[in-house]
């Protein structure tokens, strides 16, 4: 009996959340613009490019977003 009670209150509570996250930060009901950084693809290139120009001091090159990339160590040269 009290499971059908935690059940339907945690499906409510996911759907007044969604719908409050998305009237929020989607629809902007509060006013607001989404920053350039986030929307511009430029932007985020640089980005990129600035995060892979960095020097690393230790150990191998690695990717600085491996999670985005799907490649964890990039090796400079090949061994043997």
């Amino acid at each position: 009996m009290a499971t059908k009670y935690i059940l339907g209150s945690m499906v409510a509570a996911t759907v007044v959340a969604f719908s409050m996250d998305y009237l929020i930060a989607d629809k902007k009901i509060f006013g607001g613009t989404t920053p350039k950084t986030v929307a511009s693809k430029e932007w985020l290139e640089e980005t990129d490019k600035k995060f892979q120009a960095w020097p690393r001091t230790a150990g191998p090159p690695v990717v600085m977003n491996p999670i985005s990339r799907q490649n964890f160590i990039v090796k400079s040269r090949t061994d043997s």
